[in-house]
C-alpha cells in the first residue's frame, strides 16, 4: 500500500543545465533591489533590467520566450511552458513582495503624517483654549463684583 502512494506522488520538476543558468541567472537579478521589474500583462510580456549590471531579460508568456541582453549578446530562445511558468512565478512573487514593501512604507508615511496632524490640532485646539481662558479672566478682572 505505501509503495502506491509513492507511484502517484509528483515528480519534482528537473530543469536542463541551460534552463538551470537562466533561472538561477533571473533569481540572483530579482534579489538584487536596483533591478527594476516591469509588467505588461495583458501583452504577457515581463521585463527585468539592471543598469547597474548592463543586462535585460524580457519574458514573453504567450510564446515562453526568454531574451537575455547585455551590453554585447542578445540571446532569445523558446523554452518548456512549465519552466517559462516557473521563472515567471518567481518574477511575479518579488514583484509583489516590492510592491507590499512600497504598499507597507505609503501607509507607515501616511500614519505618521495624521499623527502628527492630530497632535498639532490638539496644541492648537489648547493654545486656544488657553487663550479663551485668559480673554475670560482678564474680562472677570476687571469687573467689579457687588455684594
Amino acid at each position: 500500500m505505501f509503495f502506491t502512494f509513492n507511484f502517484f506522488r509528483k515528480k519534482p520538476r528537473v530543469y536542463t543545465k541551460i534552463e538551470s543558468h537562466i533561472f538561477g541567472i533571473i533569481t540572483e537579478l530579482l534579489k538584487v533591489s536596483s533591478t527594476d521589474i516591469n509588467v505588461d500583462e495583458l501583452g504577457g510580456k515581463y521585463y527585468l533590467s539592471n543598469d547597474e549590471q548592463h543586462f535585460k531579460v524580457t519574458i514573453l508568456s504567450n510564446d515562453y520566450v526568454i531574451r537575455l541582453t547585455n551590453t554585447h549578446d542578445s540571446v532569445a530562445e523558446k523554452y518548456d511552458k512549465i519552466f517559462v511558468e516557473d521563472v515567471l512565478k518567481a518574477v511575479k512573487e518579488e514583484k509583489h513582495r516590492r510592491m507590499e514593501l512600497v504598499y507597507d512604507s505609503i501607509t507607515n508615511s501616511i500614519e505618521k503624517m495624521a499623527e502628527r496632524l492630530h497632535n498639532r490640532l490638539i496644541e492648537s485646539n489648547e493654545q486656544e483654549n488657553q487663550s479663551v481662558r485668559r480673554l475670560e479672566t482678564k474680562h472677570v478682572k476687571n469687573k467689579k463684583v457687588n455684594y
